[in-house]
Formats: C-alpha cells, sequence, structure tokens
C-alpha cells in the first residue's frame, strides 16, 4: 500500500467556516483513520474556544501544529520542464510504489531548500512516514521512507535526474548526455543526499 498523500490547506475555518484572510495564523491538527491521515485547519479564535479540546480529544489524534495562511497567487502558465516540487506532486498523484525512493529524495530536495518542513514523523506497517507542509501553500504531504543504503543513492539520483530533465516519458536512446542535462541536475541531488540530516535513511 502507498502511503504519500497531499491534503491542501483549507481556505476556511473547519469549525466556524469563516474565510481565512491572508497572512492569519491558523491551527492544522492532523488525525488518523481507517482512510489514513485527515487534517483540520481551525483559527485562532475557534481553537482557543473550544477546538483546541475537542480536536486533542479526537479519536485518532495525531498532532497539531500553527501555520500562517497565505491567499493562492494567481494562475500562471505552467512551466514546461519539471521542478523538484511538481514532479513530487505528479509522482504522488501517479500513486506508484516504484517512485518512492525518487519522491523520497525530491522531498530531501525541497527540505533542504526550505520549500517544505518535517512536522511529524510516523511509523505505520514497518515503515517510516514523514509529514511534510509546504511552507507556502500549507499543503501537508506524507512520503514514506524507502530506507535506502548508500549503494542505492546514485541509482535513484540518476532516475531523479531523468524524470526532472525528461519527464515521466524519457527518450528510448540513452545517447551521452551533454554537461548541461541530467548529470547538471545529478550534481545538485548529491549535494542535497550528502546532506540529508543524521538518523534519516541514506
Amino acid at each position: 500500500m502507498n502511503d504519500w498523500n497531499i491534503q491542501s490547506r483549507a481556505h476556511a475555518c473547519s469549525a466556524c467556516e469563516r474565510p481565512f484572510a491572508d497572512k492569519t495564523p491558523y491551527h492544522t491538527a492532523l488525525f488518523e483513520d481507517r482512510e489514513g491521515l485527515q487534517r483540520s485547519d481551525v483559527c485562532p479564535e475557534c481553537w482557543e474556544a473550544q477546538a483546541q479540546e475537542d480536536l486533542r480529544a479526537r479519536k485518532g489524534f495525531v498532532s497539531h501544529w500553527q501555520g500562517v495562511y497565505e491567499a493562492p497567487p494567481p494562475v500562471t502558465e505552467p512551466l514546461q520542464k519539471a521542478t523538484a516540487e511538481s514532479l513530487l506532486r505528479r509522482l504522488i498523484e501517479l500513486d506508484d510504489p516504484k517512485y518512492i525512493p525518487a519522491g523520497y529524495i525530491l522531498a530531501v530536495m525541497l527540505e533542504r531548500k526550505r520549500i517544505l518542513k518535517v512536522k511529524e514523523e510516523l511509523r505505520r506497517d514497518g515503515q517510516r512516514v514523514f509529514v511534510y507542509e509546504h511552507s507556502g501553500s500549507g499543503d501537508v504531504f506524507t512520503i514514506v521512507d524507502p530506507d535506502l543504503q548508500l549503494d542505492q543513492l546514485d541509482v535513484v539520483q540518476r532516475e531523479v535526474s531523468l524524470l526532472m530533465e525528461h519527464g515521466l516519458n524519457p527518450p528510448p536512446a540513452p545517447e551521452p548526455a551533454p554537461e548541461t542535462g541530467p548529470e547538471a541536475v545529478a550534481d545538485e541531488l548529491e549535494g542535497d543526499c550528502a546532506a540529508v540530516p543524521e538518523g534519516r535513511a541514506t
């Protein structure tokens, strides 16, 4: 079973349904049920008045943190070449277990760039699962730790660099790549993965 997931931050309080204003704080509570991890976003007033006790007492309560709401940016033309974030979202959407190692490496890259922040570490079915929050959108990502060994990193890094360069449909016949191709991305990946926080599988 693939434990990957993305849950978007709500645009209104789940208790009073009042829309969040730009740059205002909110509280997020995380729960686990039969369908997986679920989130609830609440305004400070409701959190202090009642939601704090109700949510913490709710069955399956896992974690709580605070964030600052940012209004969605204007819609722009999509980038033609995949970024680490867009590729990670695409892999999670595919929900294919073969991409778990690549997704983990992408999450580490985004954590190093301070785009994703670890909010919780869980253990499910014998595997570590990291709960990330996007620093801008507030979206919550759950990423499985594939327990990569050092001798596996090079293969996964090259897979990620090819995915970022060519997307999910790489060219059929690989030829010696130019210095500005996947190898350039691989160099960045090596730098990111070399600095994975202590205690994280590398």
